[in-house]
Parts: structure tokens; C-alpha cells; sequence
């Protein structure tokens, strides 16, 4: 913390100016609490600012919407794209009169005393509640391939493909079977010059056509409201499959552009090697591989647990009844990392706030 740092004092501070910092902005709001966001980034939209050009959402407009505003339709797309979503963040932000921070970077929160103090790049600001809601897109996860130090061309994360012209005359192989990298094989296999190898741990699972974010977000709500009821596990999502085949995905799937060959046990200097010594050449690795949540200034409050989580009730730290985690997915609230579904843990987090808060 710089000498010169000015302590500026709130109920609570919202970190992260996303989808799920939004949200919480809103129920906040309604419960009449003195708050501000703090948002790293230097424009409205949160990490999908950052997404590929074709990304669209699972599910029509009406259905992907943050309390209290109905997304608009997006003229000619059943599906939103990533703008269109963008522009309806930014529009939620000025409706509601958020007083969101930006940019302004998190460095730290800590305790201190009765309260949490949250150190950034700019002021201190002293807070009775603190809700994180930073996501997962700023932490990439890569995997620890043999030889991933030995491939001399460009490799890069799920979080640094554009588009498909990034790669004209290219062999590039799509490493994970899950959403992303059906999305972005699929990008590359529809654009001629391009020679795409996708590769899976397993044979990937494509969800029946008539699937959608709806469909999944019923089922993440089952499946918590199951195991809240101590009743068997629905299996939720992963139950149903991996793949949501969106219709670029069906396109290629049904054209026989789209099909999955095993995951390599080795990368090469000029490519990958697989378990039976077959090689393929490279000039490019992305790797669709997930993410994990976004948590380092969190870590002077010593609450990780098992696998990077902070172990919760509901979105509150089950070490710290001050902090609330929203939007990290189903262990902060089922489908809380989506757009439908991070607005009901959002108004839990807000409620259990105000009553900690006496109001």
C-alpha cells in the first residue's frame, strides 16, 4: 500500500464490474446499501469484451438476462453475440446508475478489525462486506504437457483466439473436448487454408440439437436443489453432455468437419506425438482447457481449500461471513457464471449482507 493512499469507507465493496458484479450491484441496490465496484477493466462488459469474433450465447436474448432488464433481441441472431451482450452490460450499468470504479485494479483484501480492507492500484477503501466476483477468464488453466516447453511455434489459450484468418495457410491442433474448443475447431475447420486437428481426452459429447442455455440452467437448478434436499445427485449439466451444439458446432459436426481425434501424449519441437509414436506437424496450439477462479486477492484471508475453491455456504466464506463469492460456477450458486443464472445467488448474497449489516 503507497504511503500517500487515500482510506475511503463503504458498506460494501463489489470486486469485479462483470455480468456477476452487475448483479450484485443490482440487489444491493434494492436492499439500499451504501456500495461501489471496483472494475479492472477500463470499459464496460467484463471479460466478454475479450472473446473470440463468432462466440454467441446458448440461449435467445430473453433468456440470458440479469435481473431486473430483459436483454433486447439482437436483430437477425436468435443468439446473441458476444457485442450485443457487451452493449447490454454497458446499458444495465448506466440504467441503474452503478457506481462502478474503473479501472481500478484489486490488489489485496484484508482484514482489519470489524472490517475488510481492499487495496488497490489507486485508494484503500474500508468495507463491513466484501462480494468477489472476478470469474474465472483472467486465470487460464495449461495443462502440464510433456514437451509443451519444446514446441517452437505459438501456442495460446482460449483466451487469445480471435479468429480464423489468424491462421490462414496454418496446421493448428484445438487441444479440449468442452465448449470452447468445439467452438473454436469448428471456427477453423468452415475456413478454407486452414488444417485443423482437434483433439479430446475422451470422445466428445455433444448434447442433443435441441438443447440450449435454457435447458442447462433448469438442470444446474435441479441438481442444487437436490442435493440441498440431501436427495441423489441429478448429475446436473455433465449429466446431459459436454457439447451445446450451437449451430456453427452443428454445421460442422454434420458435415463431417468436426471430428475429435485422441489427445496427444507429447508435444514436439515442430508438432504433437501420440502414445503409438505418430506425429503430426504444427504451427499452432490453442488450448481450450478451462479456467480457475480468479482469486489472488483474496489469498492474505487464508481460505482456499481443495482445488483453488474457497469453501462456502451458499456465496458466503464459510471462513469469513463478511466475503460473499459470486458468478465462479455451481459452488457459488447453480449456473452462477452465467448470465441467467447468476441473479438469484445475487440476491442472496445482497440479502444475507444486509441482515450481517443490520438493515
Amino acid at each position: 500500500m503507497r504511503p500517500d493512499t487515500v482510506t475511503r469507507q463503504t458498506d460494501v465493496v463489489v470486486i469485479g464490474g462483470g455480468q456477476a458484479g452487475l448483479a450484485a450491484g443490482y440487489h444491493l441496490r434494492r436492499k439500499k446499501l451504501d456500495f461501489v465496484i471496483l472494475d479492472a477493466q477500463g470499459t464496460p462488459g467484463g471479460a466478454w469484451q475479450h472473446t473470440w469474433d463468432s462466440l454467441h450465447l446458448f440461449s435467445p436474448a430473453a433468456f440470458s438476462s440479469l435481473p431486473g432488464r430483459i436483454m433486447p433481441a439482437q436483430p437477425g441472431h436468435e443468439y446473441p453475440d458476444a457485442g450485443h451482450v457487451v452493449e447490454y452490460l454497458s446499458d444495465y450499468e448506466q440504467r441503474y446508475e452503478l457506481p462502478v470504479h474503473r479501472p481500478v485494479r484489486v490488489q489485496q483484501v484484508r482484514r482489519d478489525g470489524d472490517r475488510l480492507r481492499v487495496e488497490t492500484d489507486k485508494d484503500t477503501w474500508s468495507a463491513r462486506a466484501v462480494v468477489s466476483a472476478t470469474g474465472t477468464w483472467w486465470r487460464p488453466f495449461l495443462p502440464a504437457t510433456p514437451g509443451r516447453n519444446d514446441f517452437a511455434s505459438r501456442q495460446l489459450h482460449t483466451t487469445g483466439y480471435r479468429r480464423p484468418s489468424d491462421f490462414a495457410g496454418q496446421r493448428v491442433v484445438v487441444v479440449g473436448g468442452g465448449n470452447s474448443g468445439a467452438q473454436i475447431a469448428a471456427d477453423l475447420a468452415t475456413h478454407d487454408g486452414i488444417d485443423p486437428t482437434w483433439v479430446t481426452q475422451r470422445p466428445p459429447r455433444f448434447l442433443a440439437d435441441d438443447i440450449d442455455g435454457r435447458a442447462l440452467f433448469d438442470a444446474a437448478t435441479a441438481r442444487r436443489r437436490a442435493l440441498d434436499e440431501g436427495r441423489t445427485d441429478t448429475g446436473g449439466v455433465a449429466s446431459l453432455g459436454d457439447i451445446v451444439a450451437v449451430p456453427p458446432v452443428r454445421e460442422a459436426r454434420d458435415a463431417g468437419l468436426l471430428k475429435a481425434s485422441p489427445m496427444f501424449t507429447r508435444l514436439t519441437a515442430d508438432g504433437i506425438e501420440w502414445a503409438d509414436g505418430t506425429r503430426a506437424a504444427a504451427d499452432a496450439v490453442i488450448w481450450c482447457t478451462g479456467f480457475r477462479p480468479a482469486l489472488y486477492h483474496l489469498a492474505a484471508l487464508g481460505l482456499r481449500g481443495p482445488r483453488g475453491h474457497i469453501p462456502t455456504h451458499g456465496t458466503r466464506a464459510a471462513g469469513e461471513p463478511r466475503l460473499h463469492l459470486l458468478g465462479y460456477g455451481d459452488w457459488t450458486g447453480p449456473a452462477s457464471a452465467t448470465l441467467i443464472g447468476v441473479g438469484r445467488p445475487a440476491r442472496d448474497a445482497a440479502a444475507e449482507i444486509a441482515e450481517l449489516l443490520g438493515r
